[in-house]
């Protein structure tokens, strides 16, 4: 394992360096392991979904990712949330899709998992949109909820990553979940 920093490593994979892919992924695994973790807990104990394929999908979508310009630990991290909040969504609205009645076909277990709640019964399709109409009205603030919920960065890096100050960041955080409860809410009762 290479004693290389994180933030070293992510530039040279951007600048087409797969050594550095190699050396990168044994470094950030138990982070995303961690991160992965978080999800999940957040997700029905009869998930179908496991820790390790939610990694495993992240991870293939973030190879995919590309023309990144990796700035850091941090936006890597962000970055990885963003793409396992994804996962999870792509997963619940397939399970809702194939329980309204949609095209009958063969499908990996892991894909017919049930739909994904969080830990207070919340849709997280309905999670899912309300952030995407948060996104259109104030992207930072879309941005925060994503590091710290999704991301599980602290204060501190998230006002980091958003280059903004931890007081900024605080604030937009107990606008955006006052916001989104409010949306979910109003959802729900429709």
């Amino acid at each position: 394992m290479t004693s290389r920093p994180i933030t070293d490593l992510l530039q040279a994979w951007t600048a087409g360096d797969q050594s550095a892919l190699a050396d990168l992924v044994p470094i950030v695994h138990d982070e995303l392991r961690r991160l992965a973790r978080r999800h999940m807990r957040r997700e029905r104990p009869d998930h179908t979904l496991q820790t390790s394929a939610l990694i495993n999908e992240a991870y293939l979508r973030l190879r995919g990712v590309h023309r990144v310009r990796w700035r850091d630990r941090a936006h890597f991290f962000a970055m990885a949330a963003r793409l396992m909040r994804r996962v999870l969504t792509d997963h619940a609205r397939g399970r809702r899709y194939l329980k309204r009645g949609g095209a009958l076909r063969t499908i990996p277990l892991d894909e017919a998992a049930d739909v994904a709640l969080d830990e207070r019964g919340r849709d997280l399709v309905a999670l899912d949109a309300a952030l995407s109409q948060l996104e259109a009205l104030d992207s930072r603030k879309s941005r925060v909820v994503e590091l710290r919920f999704f991301g599980g960065l602290t204060v501190e890096e998230t006002a980091d990553v958003l280059k903004v100050s931890p007081d900024t960041v605080m604030r937009d955080w107990r606008l955006a979940k006052a916001w989104l409860l409010r949306q979910i809410n109003g959802s729900a009762e429709s």
